[in-house]
C-alpha cells in the first residue's frame, strides 16, 4: 500500500480526497500538512513540512498537493530532499512556479495538470482537433464559471484550454481578458477568455468556435469535486512507478 502525504489536508479538496481514499485498497493517507489544525483526522496533520517527524516520513511514498501556491516552494524542497514523487493539483501557479516544477522534475517524478479530470483533458484534446480544422475561419472564445470562493481568474483549466487551442493555430494568438476596457472590433488573432463567479458551481468550461452562420461549442461540466480527487489518486498511483521527470494527464491516459 502506498502512503500519501496530503498537503491542504483540511481544505475542501483535501477532505474530499480523504473520504474517497477510504474506498481504495492500495492507497492510504498517512499524514497531512495544513496551516489549520483539527482533531477529527485519522492521521497526523502537521503545520509545516519542517514539523514532520522522521517516523512519518518513512511511511510516505508520494505527495498530493491540494493546498495553495504559496506552499509550493517548501513542498518541492521537502520532496526533493526525501526523493518523493509529487502530484501538484493546486491551481493558480505563476510561470516562475511552473518553472520550479520542471527544475524539481530533474530529480523527482512530478505530475502536474491544471485540471485532474479525465473529461476536461478529453475536452482539451477535442478542442485541439477543432482548432486545427476551424481555426482559420472561426473566432475562438473560452468561458469558465466557478463558485464564488475561487480566488484565481481565469481558471487554470481555461488557460490550459487556451494554450492547447493556440498551439494548433497558424498564427500567434493573443489572449484577451478585458475587452470591456477598449472600444474596437475583435481582432482575428485573439482568443477571448471570460470568467464568471457565483454560487457553488464546481466548474464549467466552454470552448466556442464562432464562424459565419454557425457556432460550435465544446463544453464540460463538473458536478462534484470528487472527480478531481479521483484524478489525483490515479496520478499518485501512476507516479510511484516512474523515474524523475515531468508528467501530465496525457501520460496517464496513454
Amino acid at each position: 500500500m502506498a502512503g500519501i502525504l496530503l498537503t491542504g489536508a483540511l481544505g475542501k479538496m483535501g477532505r474530499t480526497l480523504c473520504s474517497q481514499v477510504l474506498t481504495i485498497e492500495d492507497l492510504e493517507v498517512v499524514a497531512g500538512v495544513d496551516i489549520v489544525s483539527s482533531d477529527d483526522c485519522s492521521f497526523p496533520v502537521f503545520s509545516s513540512f519542517d514539523a514532520i517527524d522522521s517516523a512519518v516520513i518513512e511511511k510516505i511514498d508520494v505527495i498530493i498537493d491540494f493546498s495553495n501556491p504559496a506552499a509550493l516552494s517548501n513542498l518541492l524542497a521537502f520532496a526533493v530532499k526525501h526523493s518523493l514523487p509529487a502530484v501538484i493539483a493546486t491551481t493558480g501557479l505563476s510561470d516562475e512556479q511552473i518553472a520550479s516544477l520542471h527544475l524539481a522534475a530533474e530529480k523527482i517524478p512530478v505530475f502536474f495538470s491544471a485540471n485532474m479530470s479525465l473529461g476536461v483533458n478529453l475536452l482539451c484534446e477535442l478542442a485541439k482537433k477543432a482548432a486545427a480544422a476551424l481555426g482559420a475561419d472561426f473566432d475562438i472564445e473560452i468561458v469558465e464559471m466557478h463558485h464564488n470562493q475561487k480566488i484565481d481568474a481565469p481558471s487554470g483549466t481555461a488557460l490550459m484550454l487556451a494554450d492547447a487551442v493556440a498551439g494548433e493555430l497558424d498564427y500567434d494568438a493573443k489572449y484577451e481578458y478585458n475587452r470591456h476596457e477598449k472600444r474596437e472590433k475583435r481582432t482575428k488573432t485573439e482568443i477571448g477568455i471570460h470568467s464568471l463567479r457565483g454560487g457553488t458551481v464546481t466548474g464549467e468550461h466552454q470552448v466556442v468556435f464562432a464562424g459565419n452562420d454557425e457556432i460550435i461549442t465544446l463544453s464540460h461540466s463538473a458536478r462534484s469535486k470528487a472527480l478531481f480527487s479521483t484524478g489525483a489518486l490515479n496520478a499518485a498511483r501512476f507516479l510511484t512507478k516512474k523515474q524523475p521527470g515531468m508528467y501530465c494527464m496525457a501520460d496517464l491516459i496513454d
